[in-house]
């Protein structure tokens, strides 16, 4: 039985709860994909254990083996361990929507005005303390991925490669196969078995209408994976180089992304509706997620499945720890970024601090902490 289902409650009652927490981490969940991720460990694994810390990470994993945006997929996951495929839908749109009504807003004020308001200020606090919420849930997670000192080299290994520049599919593939060719040799009564990653649609969008935004961007949500700055410089290629969008706008794209909480990969409503209005933004923005929720519906039920089998087991934690080995190389680039001076240097060790003081506070209050700081510590 699914570890949602083991809480007493009927299912109205459990969606209600999916909505609520997923509506507020929609609102509050400033950072991209690994703070997002950070965010509902702590709410679904510690606050309200919905889930344990293994099956949480068997997710991670999962997310990362799958094209489209980890964070919203996670909620989907999520969603459907605890009221099935109803939970798999309103996670996601819980989760979805207030990012993409928050950017749409911005997307219709830059078109108007051909600008975004300051929020350098805000920024210069919000990064350095995004990469502390995330070191302290690889902490927590590493100490429960890390069960013998193979993973360990295995994950310093992935570490190194994800730092030098090698696509994370590869990693994660890599990382699992290993894992499982290890186990073999140990063990000879086991076969090796395989997993090929989905691809799927090929379109073009060669004019601005609203069916060739839907088409471009249900080709990203099919096939990318990665960050939303894989997001970007695919767009780059797409859009750019062929004259249907400046640079500028792309760049912006990637600052309303940054700023904006929720799914990163809503900086597509964002663009949508600089190609075609409001009409391109609701194309892109389904087109880009869609995917998403066939993916998930896909792979949920399967995932415990696979845990049954030692074989694929041993697949998942190798990938589990791969997963934490490139969130923690995505940090290393992040600080690159982010430690411009001394005074981003003690917000991110404040964070730090305050995040292990006091292990049940709410990760939004940190990042908004980091905002007020960086905004104060930027007038000095």
């Amino acid at each position: 039985m699914p570890e949602g289902n083991a809480v007493n409650g009927s299912v109205e009652s459990r969606l209600r709860e999916i909505a609520a927490l997923f509506l507020r981490l929609g609102i509050t969940g400033f950072g991209g994909p690994a703070v997002h991720i950070a965010m509902m460990e702590d709410e679904v694994v510690r606050k309200k254990n919905w889930l344990s810390q293994e099956h949480f990470l068997d997710m991670v994993g999962a997310v990362n083996l799958i094209p489209g945006p980890n964070s919203t997929e996670m909620a989907m996951h999520i969603g459907h361990e605890r009221a099935g495929w109803k939970g798999l839908v309103v996670a996601g749109l819980c989760f979805i929507i207030p990012a993409v009504l928050i950017t749409a807003v911005f997307a219709w004020g830059y078109r108007l005005y051909g600008n975004l308001p300051v929020v350098a200020p805000f920024m210069y606090g919000i990064k350095p303390a995004i990469i502390a919420v995330i070191v302290s849930l690889m902490v927590v997670l590493g100490r429960k991925a890390l069960k013998n000192a193979e993973l360990g080299i295995i994950g310093i290994a992935c570490a190194l490669a994800s730092i030098a520049g090698l696509n994370e599919i590869y990693v994660l593939f890599g990382a699992g196969t290993t894992g499982m060719i290890w186990y073999s040799i140990q063990s000879i009564r086991k076969r090796l078995n395989s997993l090929v990653p989905v691809v799927l649609l090929h379109s073009s969008a060669n004019q601005l209408s609203s069916l060739k935004i839907f088409g471009l961007f249900l080709k990203v949500g099919s096939i990318l994976y990665g960050s939303g700055y894989v997001l970007f410089a695919f767009l780059d290629t797409e859009l750019v180089r062929t004259g249907m969008l400046s640079r500028k706008e792309l760049i912006d794209a990637v600052a309303v992304g940054q700023f904006t909480p929720g799914p990163v990969f809503s900086s597509a409503t964002f663009i949508g509706w600089q190609l075609a209005g409001w009409p391109g933004a609701l194309a892109a923005t389904l087109g880009i997620f869609l995917p998403s929720f066939v993916f998930v519906a896909f792979l949920g039920p399967i995932i415990r499945k696979l845990r049954s089998s030692a074989l694929m087991s041993v697949f998942l934690d190798t990938v589990n720890m791969a997963s934490i080995a490139i969130i923690l190389s995505v940090c290393v680039g992040m600080a690159k970024d982010s430690f411009q001076d001394w005074r981003t240097i003690v917000i991110a060790i404040a964070s730090f601090i305050t995040l292990f003081t006091f292990k049940k506070l709410n990760t939004a209050f940190i990042i908004a902490g980091g905002a007020i700081l960086g905004y104060l510590l930027h007038l000095v």
